[in-house]
């Protein structure tokens, strides 16, 4: 199942994303998470925490789920 993310900027980073969705307490732990855990972000592999996420991007994070970004407008 997808999870809806409603965001009412142009775009989001991905370390943002892991906080915003309580997958993540603090940002101090983005990096590390990323090393470890493999994200996807439109099916390419993504380990960079500043990534660009807009509207329709699709966010696959293994053992966590899946986040379509969506214009909260």
């Amino acid at each position: 199942m997808i999870r809806k993310v409603f965001i009412h900027t142009e775009y989001i980073t991905l370390g943002q994303l892991l906080k915003f969705e309580n997958i993540l307490e603090s940002g101090g732990l983005v990096k590390e998470f990323l090393n470890q855990v493999p994200v996807t972000v439109n099916n390419e592999i993504e380990n960079r925490r500043g990534k660009k996420l807009y509207h329709g991007d699709i966010v696959n994070i293994q053992d966590v789920g899946t986040f379509e970004i969506v214009n909260g407008d």
